[in-house]
């Protein structure tokens, strides 16, 4: 088995997969009252506050809103990035703990910090795949590169299942323009939900549905992961807590952040309800595994 092959073994290992001991998550629920009750402090070795990079995606917010609104608040010293940027910041010692395109957990070799996620069971509406031609005429694609997960998705189902691999090109996340310089854009995040996909001209694809159309699984794109160092005993708990406050808080959230990310309220509601996934169950650490196999060349997909 070769080094990026064990190490991605590892990785599954320690959220509790099956690719060895199996670890299950246990029920945290007293526990968490418990850290609102006695405001636990969580630091690093030196004494400081761990510094936590989130993702400013409307994907995350449900994730932090009890560190920016409930009992975890001033646990951490937070701050919001892109995801690629989360990962850069923890390579650099920037930040302890971040929210990390499972693309990088290898590479970065990073702790994954149990319970919570962002996953989708199906389509996941915010990682689009937009093409003048048909997908199997695919041959150049304007990628937004800022979510390094959502790119080789894209590029695992491309060759996979359409058997195609085109040419990638780092694109701002503009789809006019993304669209005039290639076949097809990969759009993420916010700018995906901001786009008409019941009126586009053009052909799209949620790469979330297409990934459980031909797995049958989750799709897992990112967790908490941390540095070597920077997992206090107990840590999963206050970061559950506050993603379970912020799904307890979700018409809150739709009311707060719609306008300014260009969105309805309506949209976001549905968004979370209908779409994004934030805990990391059985199913999900299974899609995470093959996931994480396949981006090794372990497997490939059979559709």
């Amino acid at each position: 088995m070769s080094q990026q092959a064990i190490l991605a073994t590892q990785i599954f290992s320690a959220i509790g997969g099956h690719t060895s001991q199996k670890h299950r998550i246990r029920p945290l629920y007293g526990q968490i009252r418990a850290v609102r009750r006695l405001n636990v402090s969580y630091r690093h070795p030196s004494g400081r506050k761990l510094r936590v990079c989130a993702v400013s995606y409307l994907n995350t917010v449900p994730l932090v809103w009890g560190m920016l609104h409930g009992g975890e608040q001033g646990l951490f010293e937070l701050e919001f990035a892109l995801p690629s940027e989360c990962a850069d910041r923890l390579e650099a010692g920037a930040a302890d703990i971040g929210i990390v395109p499972i693309a990088e957990l290898r590479r970065l070799n990073l702790s994954v910090i149990p319970g919570a996620c962002i996953a989708s069971r199906g389509a996941v509406r915010s990682i689009l795949l937009v093409s003048k031609v048909p997908l199997v005429e695919i041959r150049t694609l304007a990628a937004d590169t800022s979510s390094r997960t959502s790119v080789q998705l894209a590029r695992i189902l491309l060759e996979d299942v359409y058997n195609v691999r085109p040419l990638l090109i780092p694109f701002p996340p503009n789809l006019h323009a993304m669209l005039e310089a290639a076949d097809a854009a990969l759009i993420i995040g916010d700018p995906a939900l901001r786009v008409d996909i019941d009126h586009s001209p053009y052909l799209i694809v949620d790469l979330g549905a297409e990934w459980t159309a031909a797995t049958g699984l989750p799709m897992v794109f990112a967790v908490w992961g941390a540095r070597a160092g920077c997992l206090p005993n107990g840590i999963e708990k206050p970061f559950l807590a506050s993603c379970r406050f912020g799904l307890e808080h979700i018409d809150e959230i739709a009311e707060r952040e719609a306008a300014p990310r260009g969105l309805t309220p309506d949209a976001v509601r549905n968004y979370f309800r209908d779409n994004v996934t934030l805990e990391l169950g059985e199913a999900e650490k299974r899609g995470l595994d093959l996931f994480l196999r396949r981006l090794v060349g372990l497997v490939k997909l059979n559709r």
